[in-house]
């Protein structure tokens, strides 16, 4: 047994090393890093760092961006990760459809947005959100529907932005459901016909109460990933016009590597870090009541 364990460690050393070296102390580091007011003065010398405390944190509390931050992410996350989780669940019951005979086509073309770069899906949407020759404009004038300025204007920036990473996402989620739904026996729908119920109550309870494991764990990946946010505003928007789609990722990111205010930058990702686990600590609890109440 003593054998077989030293083995079992020899091949788990070169990962938990890796893990030890790139996650463990980096995340120690910048803990320690957010009670210290390190700047690019300690950069050149870490003795210029001097020890704040609280500080940053402190600060936080009375940095309006910073609160701006915070709202644009969870308006984007408020609206966006129903919307993703609807028509994920919507577009799997499409392609789950016994009348779809291009299955693994359109399996695919939506799962082909989620394997590509977010700066290469940016630069089309660009294209595709221009208010001047853009080919969503020009879908909005032929019914009539005047094109706002998407990118422009504070109102519609994040809307934009919306649309942009529930497209791009929607493949993935939509792949986990239509997995979800095939696994569902197709002997509890024939007992429902029988019984003679409808589509819609097969789908309302059948389907969503068996399809419940894989729904929690696409609204919580999402909810996850959407908390995030940094990469479709750093390149649609820059976190404009008038920080209308700044999130806190974003900030983070100017604070640490545009004006290297390192300190201040770690203490957001730590409270970033609590709002995501308070998330999906409610969101689990939730799903365990209901998993309790039925």
């Amino acid at each position: 047994m003593q054998r077989r364990t030293r083995v079992a460690y020899m091949f788990l050393a070169p990962a938990l090393i890796l893990m030890m070296v790139f996650v463990v102390v980096p995340v120690a580091a910048s803990f320690v890093m957010s009670l210290t007011d390190f700047n690019i003065r300690a950069l050149a010398n870490w003795g210029n760092a001097k020890f704040i405390g609280l500080g940053n944190y402190v600060r936080l509390f009375g940095d309006e961006l910073f609160w701006k931050a915070l709202r644009n992410t969870l308006y984007f996350v408020g609206v966006g990760v129903p919307l993703a989780v609807t028509l994920s669940l919507a577009l799997a019951a499409l392609l789950n459809s016994p009348l779809n005979r291009a299955k693994d086509l359109f399996r695919i073309g939506y799962y082909l947005p989620s394997i590509t770069e977010t700066v290469a899906i940016a630069v089309v949407w660009r294209w595709v959100l221009n208010s001047r020759y853009g080919i969503l404009k020009q879908a909005l004038e032929m019914i009539g529907l005047q094109c706002p300025n998407w990118l422009g204007d504070p109102a519609w920036a994040m809307p934009a932005i919306i649309m942009m990473a529930v497209w791009k996402g929607l493949g993935h989620n939509a792949l986990i459901f239509l997995a979800g739904l095939q696994s569902i026996p197709s002997t509890v729908y024939e007992a429902a016909q029988i019984d003679g119920a409808d589509g819609w109550e097969q789908f309302r309870f059948i389907t969503l109460p068996l399809l419940a494991p894989t729904t929690f764990f696409v609204g919580t990946m999402t909810l996850i990933g959407y908390l995030q946010l940094f990469a479709e505003p750093y390149t649609l928007t820059d976190g404009g016009p008038l920080d209308a789609t700044l999130s806190i990722v974003l900030y983070m990111y100017r604070h640490g590597f545009k004006f290297f205010n390192l300190g201040y930058a770690s203490a957001m990702a730590y409270v970033l870090f609590g709002l995501i686990f308070a998330a999906t600590l409610l969101t689990m609890r939730r799903k365990g009541e209901e998993v309790t109440f039925g």
